[in-house]
């Protein structure tokens, strides 16, 4: 579909006042959502049950079961599972409004109170349950921001991801930049302390700062020792490690994960406007955008890949490719290789739901999509429980690639218990609470006798409200 806004079809009127009806639900956009949210996890384990710096054992080692699931994740996943889930939540952002506005019900009230409650949600999440790698406090403020584009013709928003690439690219040059300059100070100023020559007030500082970028990015033997001793402890220990570099990344660091995040979201509600994720696209449009994304983005990410071996592993081979690299022109590689990847792993997720292929894998793939919120967080759960020092203590116990048979229980667990519980429920637990603090009101919660099955897909219907 080429056109730039997406007319979608009428809605019962009785639905339009209320959280979206089952029968409304576009399941494509629920069975996408469950894979990236499926997805996400296997990127998140690691960060869940590994020391700082722990594959740089086996990033070398081509004869490690750990080194050939690592570079599989890597080059196939990473990067793109979250990029999906992000263009999700965008379409879900023009599902929302849809409804509200053909109901004639104040929007922005709406839906800013929803986002404001998502940031919430996210600020519990990370500093209550201990999940560093949040995005719901992100997303919560990236969907404020992208509402704010949601009228703009699709080829407009789409600019947005070459746009933050390039301004991405041009801030993180200068900031390596300005690594390199204060390593460069350190090292002049360790120079002239040999000499015995005192160091200017600018020596000092750069010594200074170097040693917080060490300590913050290059953990050497002892304070990762000790960062996992405080990790193998009780709940205050973990807390104390996990809340302060979270809460930097909630406030320091927000100007560089948001620009991401938002410009995901707005190609997100440009491939809704153009059809892309309610499959109004033909099978050869689908299959012609597979090709050309996997003969683009797989090139791209082995050698992306092929470089980043090249540089070696630990502290001293990330020094040196400081020290002699002005640029890191390999930077420009991800952006067009994840969004190339992830658009072709899309399209053949819908060829597939086209064809009618694994229905019965498509419909628990779709219902652990429309429980996203709840699985999200049933998966902080587990992985808080299995691997923190006060659950099973399991913190860097595992190898790399024994983590893997941990997510797949997780996602046999989420892919069974999703359809059960939405056959006797409308919503998962924290969708009802989402939807309920939302309208300020509670909503029904159990389904009644008769009601329309989660696997059931109805042609041209709408889901009005992203899951998460």
């Amino acid at each position: 579909m080429a056109a730039d806004t997406y007319l979608a079809p009428p809605l019962p009127t009785a639905a339009l006042r209320g959280p979206v009806a089952q029968a409304d639900r576009l399941q494509n956009l629920d069975m996408l959502r469950g894979v990236a949210l499926l997805g996400i996890l296997m990127m998140n384990i690691p960060y869940f049950a590994l020391p700082e710096r722990s594959t740089d054992g086996f990033r070398h080692d081509l004869h490690s079961a750990n080194f050939w699931t690592y570079a599989v994740i890597e080059v196939l996943f990473e990067g793109k599972m979250r990029a999906l889930f992000s263009m999700i939540f965008g379409a879900g952002i023009v599902l929302f409004v849809l409804r509200k506005e053909r109901a004639g019900l104040p929007v922005a009230g709406l839906f800013y109170r929803r986002m404001g409650w998502l940031v919430l949600f996210g600020l519990l999440h990370a500093h209550l349950l201990l999940w560093e790698g949040d995005i719901l406090y992100f997303y919560g403020i990236g969907g404020m921001l992208a509402f704010l584009f949601r009228k703009l013709p699709a080829k407009y928003l789409a600019l947005g991801v070459p746009l933050v690439a390039v301004l991405g690219f041009a801030a993180s040059t200068l900031f390596f930049q300005h690594v390199r300059t204060v390593r460069f100070g350190y090292v002049a100023a360790q120079a002239a302390q040999r000499r015995h020559q005192p160091l200017m007030a600018t020596q000092k500082e750069q010594v200074a700062e170097w040693q917080t970028m060490e300590k913050d990015h290059l953990p050497d033997p002892a304070q990762v020792a000790e960062h996992t001793r405080q990790m193998k402890s009780n709940y205050a220990g973990v807390a104390e490690r996990i809340r302060r570099p979270t809460w930097d990344s909630q406030t320091k660091y927000l100007f560089f994960t948001i620009p991401d995040a938002l410009a995901l979201m707005l190609l997100g509600i440009a491939l809704f406007k153009w059809g892309f994720f309610t499959g109004q696209w033909s099978r050869a449009q689908y299959l012609k955008t597979a090709i050309w994304g996997y003969a683009v983005g797989l090139p791209l990410v082995l050698l992306s890949f092929y470089l980043y071996y090249q540089r070696g592993t630990g502290a001293a081979a990330q020094i040196a490719y400081i020290e002699t690299h002005a640029v890191a022109w390999a930077g420009l590689i991800y952006p067009v290789q994840r969004i190339a990847l992830v658009l072709a792993h899309s399209s053949v997720l819908l060829l597939l739901h086209q064809a009618g292929v694994w229905q019965g894998l498509t419909r628990r793939l779709a219902a652990v999509g429309q429980m996203a919120f709840t699985n999200y967080i049933m998966q902080t759960v587990f992985c808080t429980l299995i691997f923190f020092g006060y659950g099973l203590n399991y913190y860097a116990d595992l190898q790399y690639y024994q983590l893997y048979f941990v997510v797949a229980g997780i996602w046999a667990v989420q892919l069974i218990i999703s359809p059960i519980w939405l056959k006797y429920f409308l919503f998962g637990p924290l969708e009802w609470l989402w939807r309920s603090l939302t309208y300020w009101q509670v909503q029904p919660m159990r389904r009644f006798q008769g009601a329309i099955s989660p696997a059931v897909p109805v042609a041209g219907a709408l889901a009005a409200e992203p899951a998460m």
